[in-house]
C-alpha cells in the first residue's frame, strides 16, 4: 500500500502547503482519490492518469475537502465520456454539491456512507467511522492484506483512531492546531494527535491539515513528544510506503 500527498493545508490553501486535503491511496490493484480539496485535482494528475482511478471518497461537504471534484466530474463527463466512478460520501454530500452543477449525469455513481459501514474498491477493503466534526464527516480505514492505513479526516478530540481498533500501520491525522491555542474544539491540536495514536498504539504517525498560520516545526515537535517517537508531516507530493 502507497500513500501520497496531493494537499495538506488546513481549511484555505497556504504558501508552504499548497492546495488543501487530498490523498491517493494505492492498495494492489485499487487506487482511490482520499478527499479532492481545492488544488488536489492538479496534483493528482501529477501520480495517476485520472482515468485509472477506481473510487473518490469525499469524508465531508466542507469546501477545503471536495471542490476539486467538479473539476473530475467535467473530465469524466466531457472528457472522457465515462460513467459509474464510485464515488463514496456521507449523507447530504452529493446534493450539497449538486447545487453547482445541476445533476451529476452518470459520471459518478454515488454512494452514501456512515458510521461502521464497509466497502470494497478492487484489492482494498474500506470501513468508515463518523468523527467528531460538524457536517457528517467520516474518517476512513483502508486495508489490504495485513497493511492497515487510517486517516482521521477532521474531528475533534471526542472521536479517536481507537474506533478503528489498536495497531494501525500508519495514522494520518489532522493536527490543526498547537494545544495551547485550540480556537475551535472542532479540530485537534498537534498534542491530541500524538496521544491518540499512541493509544491506538499506532506503528507510524503523520501530521496534515495544519492551520497556515501555525509554526509547522512547532507542530511536529508537539506530536512527536505526544506520540513518543518521530512524527512525519505531511507535505505535497510526499510518497510513503505504508
Amino acid at each position: 500500500m502507497d500513500l501520497s500527498v496531493l494537499g495538506c493545508a488546513g481549511s484555505y490553501g497556504s504558501p508552504a502547503g499548497g492546495a488543501c486535503s487530498g490523498y491517493l491511496v494505492r492498495a494492489g490493484g485499487a487506487a482511490i482519490w482520499m478527499d479532492c480539496g481545492n488544488g488536489t485535482f492538479a496534483n493528482l494528475q501529477r501520480h495517476i492518469d485520472p482515468g485509472d482511478l477506481d473510487a473518490v471518497v469525499i469524508t465531508h461537504a466542507h469546501p477545503d475537502h471536495c471542490v476539486d471534484i467538479y473539476g473530475l466530474h467535467v473530465l469524466y463527463r466531457y472528457g472522457l465520456q465515462r460513467s459509474g466512478l464510485p464515488v463514496y460520501a456521507p449523507e447530504g454530500v452529493e446534493r450539497r454539491l449538486a447545487t453547482l452543477v445541476g445533476e451529476w449525469g452518470d459520471a459518478f455513481t454515488w454512494a452514501e456512507v456512515g458510521d461502521g459501514d464497509r466497502v470494497g474498491v478492487a484489492d482494498a477493503s474500506l470501513r468508515f467511522a463518523r468523527t467528531d466534526h460538524p457536517l457528517p464527516t467520516v474518517a476512513v480505514e483502508c486495508t489490504h492484506g495485513d497493511r492497515r492505513l487510517v486517516y482521521t479526516a477532521d474531528t475533534g478530540p471526542a472521536w479517536s483512531v481507537e474506533a478503528f481498533g489498536p495497531g494501525a500501520d500508519l495514522v494520518l491525522s489532522e493536527a490543526s492546531y498547537l494545544h495551547d491555542d485550540i480556537p475551535a474544539p472542532i479540530h485537534l491540536s498537534a498534542r491530541q494527535a500524538g496521544e491518540a495514536a499512541r493509544a491506538a498504539a499506532a506503528r507510524r504517525l503523520v501530521i496534515t491539515h495544519l492551520w497556515p498560520m501555525i509554526d509547522p516545526v512547532a507542530s511536529v515537535t508537539e506530536a512527536s513528544e505526544a506520540f513518543g517517537r518521530e512524527v512525519t508531516l505531511a507535505a505535497p507530493h510526499l510518497a510513503l510506503r505504508i
